[in-house]
């Protein structure tokens, strides 16, 4: 049986349009997987350090038969693939960052895994794109996403056009 999976997406060096692309393409790739759709891309501010460049941000829907932390150690390969460097910064500069926002309706509380994503309720970089995709779901534990959208401040997120 297939599980619905919402990844958020974000990049700010190195091309980071580029890069979020460049993961979109290795996440269809994902075994036992299938890509439903992608939302738009977003530019915004960091959330940490300002010191550094805007974020490019983005939100894929999956259907997937691999467990949540199987599902997660292909996000971790495909962050490796493309340099992600594991620095103990939070929230600093990122090549390439790749979060399991929900899986299905689960709510998972592991070590290496927090589902509904924790602090996803208070990002407009992933609650809006994550909105383009999953309408008005509901986020377990956190509640329904226009409720999340009409709280959340937005912090200059815009859509970029691409090709």
């Amino acid at each position: 049986m297939t599980v619905r999976v919402y990844i958020g997406l974000g990049s700010n060096l190195e091309d980071p349009v580029a890069q979020v692309l460049e993961a979109v393409e290795e996440l269809e790739m994902i075994p036992d997987s299938i890509m439903v759709s992608r939302s738009s891309l977003y530019r915004g501010k960091p959330m940490g350090p300002a010191d550094q460049p805007d974020y490019v941000n983005a939100v894929v829907a999956m259907d997937t038969l691999l467990s949540a932390a199987n599902f997660l150690q292909e996000l971790t390969r495909i962050e490796d693939l493309q340099g992600r460097a594991r620095d103990g910064e939070k929230w600093g500069p990122r090549i390439i960052d790749l979060d399991l926002l929900m899986y299905g309706k689960q709510k998972i509380n592991t070590p290496d895994l927090t589902v509904p994503h924790p602090g996803m309720h208070e990002r407009d970089f992933v609650i809006i794109p994550l909105s383009e995709l999953a309408g008005d779901v509901n986020v377990p534990g956190q509640g329904r996403l226009t409720s999340l959208i009409n709280k959340c401040e937005n912090h200059s997120l815009r859509k970029l056009v691409t090709a």
